[in-house]
């Protein structure tokens, strides 16, 4: 499966990207809890391969650490993570988020999603999810957690009744599972964040995070 590069992949006309899983074989998901780090980080990312970065709203700077990364990372493709409300979903969007990934899905967290004018990955775990959203229209999905849910393995056995689905797993991936990943007909993508080890980040050793994120390009 080819993935496009940031600069060739299809964009809607409000600049956000046709599809995430298309954008690179990586999504970092990112924990930014230093507002500080957001931008160095971001561009280290990007420098590495890396464009479509998920920042989780699991911190107090989030929203700002998108908001920066928007303004000052142009070649970034920055999206929200862990979206669990309409709340969430239209403060994400107006603080700059390209992109919308959520732990799982409701059908008011769906609509909310669908209204927000930005490509959207709603979570999935079983099966029947998976229909539910296929029968709303919704063919590209987050498999979360996905080494908890059945990893590849479980991604495969869908591959025959439910070819339409396209995933982008994450939770508990490594550079030595993504690869497994990949190479599955319906994963375009895998969301992790080893490319950001403690450290680095605590120490701003932002030289090894794009090296990581270099490798982490490569594994298609």
């Amino acid at each position: 499966m080819l993935h496009a590069r940031v600069q060739d992949a299809p964009m809607t006309s409000d600049s956000a990207p046709a599809s995430v899983l298309d954008l690179a074989p990586v999504v970092p998901v990112v924990v930014v809890s230093d507002l500080d780090d957001a931008v160095p980080m971001a561009r280290a990312l990007v420098a590495g391969g890396l464009p479509a970065i998920e920042v989780t709203l699991r911190t107090p700077v989030a929203l700002d650490a998108i908001s920066a990364i928007a303004a000052e990372v142009p070649d970034a493709v920055v999206g929200a993570g862990t979206v669990i409300s309409a709340r969430n979903v239209s403060e994400s969007v107006e603080a700059g988020a390209r992109f919308l990934v959520s732990p799982g899905w409701t059908d008011t967290l769906l609509d909310a999603m669908r209204g927000s004018g930005v490509p959207f990955l709603p979570g999935v775990s079983t099966t029947s999810e998976v229909v539910a959203l296929l029968e709303r229209g919704v063919r590209e999905m987050k498999f979360f957690p996905a080494e908890a849910a059945g990893g590849t393995a479980y991604l495969k056995s869908l591959g025959a009744p439910l070819p339409q689905a396209r995933f982008c797993p994450t939770g508990g991936i490594t550079p030595d599972s993504a690869p497994s990943y990949l190479a599955l007909k319906n994963v375009g993508c895998v969301g992790g964040s080893w490319m950001l080890p403690a450290d680095a980040v605590a120490a701003k050793d932002w030289a090894r995070v794009e090296s990581l994120a270099r490798e982490a390009a490569g594994l298609l």
